[in-house]
């Protein structure tokens, strides 16, 4: 399963970075997907991080 975060949905809460730091970042004022990670959905904390988003910028699909 995929994880993006839609960049124009976020408004840099750092939640996702938090949340799952093997999967996501902070740059530039905003939550990223780090790298190599796309496919990552499934890892420890990713559907908290997802849930948590204050401004639902982070996408769990196929």
């Amino acid at each position: 399963m995929k994880v993006t975060v839609d960049r124009a949905a976020c408004y840099g809460s750092a939640e996702c970075a938090f949340r799952a730091p093997a999967v996501f970042a902070f740059e530039d004022g905003y939550g990223v997907v780090l790298p190599g990670k796309e496919d990552a959905a499934e890892e420890p904390g990713v559907r908290e991080a997802a849930e948590r988003c204050p401004s639902q910028a982070i996408v769990l699909g196929e």
